[in-house]
C-alpha cells in the first residue's frame, strides 16, 4: 500500500468502521430482529443466519478498516463489495413493504434509504484510499 490517506479521510475511515462495528453488533443483539425484515424471502438460507453471519462479517470489516493499515485499500474494496452484496435486501425491504428500526415504517422511508447504498459504496472506497489506488495503479499501465 502506497497511497497515503488524508486527515480528513482517516476520520471518515474511523467513522465508518465504528458505524460498522456498531451495525454488526446490533446485528447479533438489540436489532436482529429488525435486520431479518432485510433478508429477502428466496434466500435459500435461514433468516437468523443470515443476520449473525453478516453482523460478524461487519464486524470483522470495521475492525480490519480500522486497525489492519497495511490493508487498508482492500478493506475499502471489500466493504464496497459487502454493501453491493446487501442491497438486494434493502431493496426487497422496499418492494415487500417490511417495517424495521422504527424508522424504516413507510414506504417514502424505505426508498430513502435505498439512496444511501452508493454514498456507503463511495465512502467506503474514498476513505481506506481504494479508489485512488486504483487510479494510480492504472495509470502507471
Amino acid at each position: 500500500m502506497k497511497n497515503q490517506t488524508s486527515l480528513i479521510q482517516n476520520i471518515f475511515r474511523f467513522i465508518l468502521a465504528a458505524f460498522m462495528v456498531y451495525a454488526g453488533i446490533s446485528h447479533l443483539t438489540f436489532n436482529r430482529i429488525d435486520f431479518q425484515a432485510q433478508v429477502p424471502d428466496w434466500l435459500p438460507f435461514s433468516k437468523d443466519l443470515v443476520v449473525v453471519l453478516s453482523g460478524y462479517v461487519e464486524i470483522a470489516l470495521g475492525l480490519g478498516l480500522a486497525f489492519w493499515k497495511r490493508q487498508r485499500v482492500n478493506f475499502g474494496w471489500a466493504l464496497a463489495v459487502f454493501f453491493l452484496l446487501v442491497f438486494p435486501g434493502n431493496i426487497a425491504q422496499y418492494l415487500d413493504g417490511k417495517d424495521a428500526f422504527g424508522a424504516l415504517d413507510s414506504d417514502r422511508a424505505r426508498l430513502i434509504r435505498l439512496f444511501f447504498q452508493p454514498v456507503l459504496i463511495v465512502w467506503a472506497l474514498w476513505s481506506a484510499g481504494s479508489w485512488a489506488d486504483y487510479r494510480s495503479k492504472k495509470t502507471k499501465n
